[in-house]
């Protein structure tokens, strides 16, 4: 949908046939809508919780978007100002109903989302500049939901591992969360906690995403975004195992020990899991706080032998 521009010229063509196909895809959206919002009224359960409310807001989102695209530029002309300013504001909606799904869909959605809004050298500004609020707006779990994982897979209360565990998570991400607490010997260690739910649903969520992105190929056949689902069929099972990625911090630390100056965080595997990884707490500051450089006297300039 984002190359549609460079074909509009004989985009009028296309939008009767396009937009037959679009009204059955928009029904059947519609009608998953309405049956999962009976389902879900009578079982009482979370939305979150249910692939079918998923898939019901993915796909009317979906649709929305690909109508937006094949019936905006129906009566502009190429090439003129109308057009360019068309395209923009069709963009930037575009955007904003892809942020919000990528929002109410959580975890998977997002990862994808904050991939997308790094693409600056093949979507359209509106695209990346809207979607990389994601990177600031990742849901955090609640202690009850972070305890239930610990529970899980260390089979233990937080107040048998730890002296000390600190409520509020140091930084949320779109799969996981981390904590500081003190463990009973004393050391201070950064625990990293899956999101629950992420695990169950990351598998039927990229299936969602496939149906629907061959969906709107179907629809537009320039849109060629497929290769983005495969990527993440390919990564998102290693990013959600945990214990690969504390392997993958040793072997880190293993080949640049010789740099006195870089800190791997130690990796504790008796209290990690691959929903869970557990390291030594290191203080710091983020790569890009001139603040945090500046208060500590680090030269931003200087290079490391």
């Amino acid at each position: 949908m984002m190359r549609l521009g460079g074909r509009a010229r004989g985009l009028h063509l296309l939008v009767p046939l396009m937009a037959g196909r679009l009204f059955k895809v928009s029904a059947l959206a519609t009608a998953v809508c309405a049956s999962s919002g009976f389902y879900l009224y009578n079982r009482k359960l979370n939305l979150d919780d249910l692939s079918v409310i998923r898939f019901g807001r993915a796909a009317a989102t979906t649709a929305i978007i690909s109508f937006d695209y094949l019936t905006a530029f129906k009566h502009v002309e190429y090439g003129t100002e109308e057009y360019w300013a068309v395209r923009s504001k069709v963009h930037l909606r575009s955007a904003e109903r892809l942020r919000d799904l990528c929002c109410a869909n959580r975890g998977t959605f997002i990862k994808v989302g904050q991939h997308l809004g790094a693409l600056d050298y093949l979507l359209p500004e509106e695209y990346t500049s809207t979607l990389k609020v994601l990177h600031s707006r990742a849901p955090q779990s609640s202690m009850q939901e972070i305890q239930q994982v610990i529970r899980e897979d260390l089979g233990k209360e937080l107040s048998e591992l730890f002296v000390a565990f600190e409520e509020k998570p140091h930084g949320a991400a779109s799969l996981a969360q981390v904590h500081k607490a003190v463990l009973h010997d004393g050391r201070t260690v950064a625990i990293k906690v899956q999101h629950p739910k992420v695990q169950s649903q990351s598998v039927k969520d990229i299936v969602m995403m496939e149906v629907l992105v061959k969906g709107v190929h179907w629809l537009c056949p320039d849109f060629a975004f497929m290769w983005l689902v495969d990527e993440a069929k390919k990564n998102m099972p290693l990013e959600l195992d945990f214990l690969r990625e504390g392997q993958n911090a040793e072997k880190v630390a293993n080949m640049l020990a010789h740099f006195p100056f870089l800190k791997v965080p130690k990796i504790h595997w008796e209290l990690s899991t691959k929903r869970i990884l557990t390291m030594e707490f290191a203080e710091g500051g983020q790569v890009n706080d001139r603040e945090y450089m500046k208060k500590h006297g680090i030269n931003v300039n200087e290079t490391k032998g």
